[in-house]
């Protein structure tokens, strides 16, 4: 009966934090299919201005006559690329959310039955408690019910530790690569620098927007994990604000090699921000975690000495 009721607690639990996930979903949903919405307007605007460059408009016959359409393609080109990389992140996003919500769904389903089943033990056990008038069986069930929202509770931390140090890793990977970058920015920018230093620092560039987007995709299953524990807290993503992705700081005015070393110290601070906070949680679950085998072990010595105890 016990081990019936500790399983069934578990599980009753495990579904009120599936469904609460399953609710913030939905809206980080809606949330994510606006953005690419309004994204997806942005890139359209974009790309139209390229297109009225390139024909014969008289937009362009004034850019030409003032020696600036070649400057002005070029930068209107970039802008359009840099919308188009904003546009498939948010619908990389907006994907990842329906995944889990898919995941989180069908758990769902498979608990529905979890609080049927735990009241009914609960009603089974009270009868056959009635029938015996022990009171130490009154408290064994107390304390098989605390003990299996405590084992929940822990399965939860656990879990949002390995987030923490799978977020952790890909911050890491991120800071080197931006260290990387903007050493040779200030060489490209101060010391002459030329074609290879130039194609170097844009590649660690590259690297450094694929490395930001794991990067955020790791704090965000980490900011899941940590819903489902009382007071987990939540971890800054690397989001500048509801349009603008972490990498995106480049995309404008990036036409000197001062505008791009400035960007680069602007992300820098922002992933380190975000690995100290990261960090902070870590710790955090650290302490946690101790607390809750410490109630285990608490919980598991009071039931052997009820069960011993004259």
């Amino acid at each position: 009966m016990e081990a019936r009721l500790a399983a069934a607690a578990e599980a009753h639990r495990e579904r009120q934090t599936a469904a609460a996930r399953h609710r913030e979903l939905l809206r980080l949903l809606d949330d994510a299919d606006a953005q690419v919405r309004e994204l997806s307007t942005v890139y359209d605007r974009e790309a139209r201005d390229v297109v009225r460059l390139e024909t014969v408009t008289l937009t362009r016959v004034i850019a030409a006559l003032r020696g600036t359409r070649h400057d002005a393609i070029a930068r209107e080109k970039a802008e359009a690329d840099a919308a188009a990389y904003r546009l498939a992140r948010a619908r990389a996003d907006a994907d990842a959310l329906r995944r889990e919500l898919d995941g989180v769904g069908a758990r769902l389903a498979a608990l529905q039955d979890a609080p049927g089943r735990y009241a009914a033990v609960l009603d089974e056990k009270e009868s056959a408690l009635a029938a015996t008038g022990d009171p130490r069986a009154r408290r064994l069930l107390e304390l098989a019910e605390e003990r299996g929202v405590a084992e929940a509770e822990t399965k939860e931390i656990r879990e949002a530790q390995h987030a923490a140090e799978a977020a952790s890793t890909a911050l890491l990977q991120l800071r080197k690569l931006l260290d990387s970058a903007g050493s040779w920015s200030t060489y490209d920018t101060f010391f002459g620098g030329g074609v290879i230093s130039s194609a170097i620092k844009h590649d660690r560039l590259d690297e450094a927007a694929t490395a930001a987007a794991l990067a955020d995709q790791r704090i965000a299953a980490l900011n899941a994990e940590l819903a489902d524990i009382p007071g987990g807290g939540t971890a800054a993503t690397l989001t500048i604000d509801r349009l603008t992705r972490f990498l995106d700081v480049w995309f404008d005015n990036i036409f000197t090699d001062l505008a791009v070393r400035d960007r680069i110290k602007q992300a820098q601070a922002r992933a380190e921000h975000c690995d100290q906070q990261v960090a902070g949680i870590g710790q955090q679950l650290d302490r946690r975690l101790a607390q809750m085998r410490a109630r285990l072990a608490q919980l598991a010595a009071e039931r052997e000495q009820t069960l011993t105890g004259p």
